[in-house]
């Protein structure tokens, strides 16, 4: 089981984006539980996430997989999905598969959510 907290945070121009916070590992295990939460804040509640990593210790490639998967879920509904303050651990992990050059990585959560209106106008 793993752990997330999640909360609501509204930018000023009126967009509700959701930050999850998962704690501890990111693996195997618990990335489905994770997957099932991306899922559900997306498809429910909004389409612009962020997840901050700083309690996650541990990532692999099924906790990468559904990273990616939240990615492509808040893409399909125009959305915005940002990863920030990633764990000095899992860093190397992203590095390593390039995932760094993928996902939208921002240092805190100040900076992830004063990003988030990059949405592009139509």
């Amino acid at each position: 089981m793993i752990q997330i907290d999640q909360k609501t945070h509204t930018t000023q121009d009126g967009t509700t984006v959701i930050v999850l916070t998962p704690a501890g590992r990111l693996d195997i295990t618990t990335a489905w539980q994770f997957r099932l939460k991306l899922q559900e804040c997306i498809s429910k509640l909004s389409r612009h996430v962020v997840v901050n990593l700083g309690s996650v210790n541990f990532i692999d490639s099924s906790g990468l997989t559904s990273l990616v998967a939240g990615m492509r879920d808040a893409d399909k509904v125009k959305g915005s999905f940002r990863i920030c303050n990633v764990h000095p651990e899992a860093r190397l992990v992203f590095e390593v598969t390039m995932m760094d050059s993928v996902f939208e990585i921002f240092e805190t959560e100040e900076e992830a959510l004063e990003g988030v209106p990059r949405t592009i106008a139509s």
